[in-house]
């Protein structure tokens, strides 16, 4: 296995297409194609798989590529530093489900090590994506919850892949809504409270269960309930229409502004807040620097 095969592995992947990577690299693709089966007999997988449609990546091939892009990542550093005596920017990033309080942790971190010698990227998105993103090294760390619903399939599906989570802290569960519902006046929110008021939940696309819902009491039924996929339309139903999300009450009002209120709801149910990583490695410098921003956020729990 040589290092020219790994680019060129990665290069078909960023191109979606033999031919057109083949292109970029300036070889032809029949050299291109034996190169990667060279490549697949020694590994022992199959990377890509070939249809009259195009190429796609097979499971494992998506681990592979993982490895390769870091691999090649680390040798770009090495001889721009030591052989073309250039100085590139490390890189760091974040996938998280969308929480205010990950992403306030995120600026705290940008802010200590500042942009000069670092390229940051914070990835607010779907639970499985979370996942997918440390598993393929796209992130260092993954920020997500588990509780005794969705536990054993999040920690199954975390082994599989030879990731691991590892708990900041616990908290209760609250009722995340605008301060004009007539609902945020009051101490404690019962379900029977939010009947007539439409539930908000994180769409989580083609893995749609309800073990990867971002929301507690994903499997009950709800007599509204409207879908989105960002954090800023999230504010604008509640806003709108009066809706409401359940949350862990961990909110970072600089960011999301003071007009919204987290009431605790009528129920002892837990949410474990926690970080996913690969096992048996150690977090960089400023992945510790970034736990340590979120362990910060431990006060406001429960």
């Amino acid at each position: 296995m040589t290092l020219q095969q790994l680019r060129y592995a990665i290069a078909i992947a960023d191109c979606n297409s033999m031919n057109k990577a083949a292109q970029s690299l300036f070889i032809s693709q029949p050299s291109l194609s034996a190169s990667i089966r060279e490549l697949e007999n020694e590994i022992g997988i199959t990377i890509y798989k070939r249809t009259n449609r195009g190429i796609t990546i097979t499971p494992e091939g998506e681990e592979f590529l993982g490895y390769a892009r870091q691999v090649t990542e680390q040798y770009e550093l090495i001889n721009n530093k030591y052989v073309e005596k250039r100085n590139i920017k490390k890189k760091f990033s974040v996938s998280t489900q969308h929480y205010s309080f990950a992403v306030k942790a995120f600026v705290e971190t940008v802010k200590e090590f500042g942009m000069d010698e670092y390229e940051f990227a914070v990835h607010e998105t779907k639970t499985y994506e979370v996942i997918e993103n440390v598993k393929n090294f796209k992130s260092e760390l993954g920020i997500l919850y588990m509780n005794d619903f969705n536990g054993k399939v999040i920690s199954k599906i975390l082994d599989e892949n030879n990731l691991e989570f590892m708990e900041l802290f616990d908290c209760k569960t609250y009722v995340y809504l605008w301060e004009g519902n007539p609902l945020a006046k009051k101490e404690v929110i019962s379900m029977e409270d939010l009947q007539e008021y439409p539930c908000l939940s994180f769409d989580q696309g083609a893995n749609n269960s309800f073990y990867f819902a971002e929301e507690v009491l994903s499997a009950n039924v709800y007599k509204k309930i409207i879908k989105a996929n960002d954090r800023a339309t999230m504010l604008n139903l509640m806003r709108g229409l009066n809706g409401y999300t359940l949350c862990s009450g961990i909110i970072s009002e600089e960011l999301n502004g003071y007009d919204y209120k987290a009431v605790p709801l009528a129920t002892e149910e837990l949410m474990t807040i926690g970080y996913v990583s690969r096992k048996n490695s150690t977090l960089s410098h400023i992945g510790k620097k970034y736990v340590v921003e979120l362990m910060k956020f431990k006060d406001n729990a429960l």
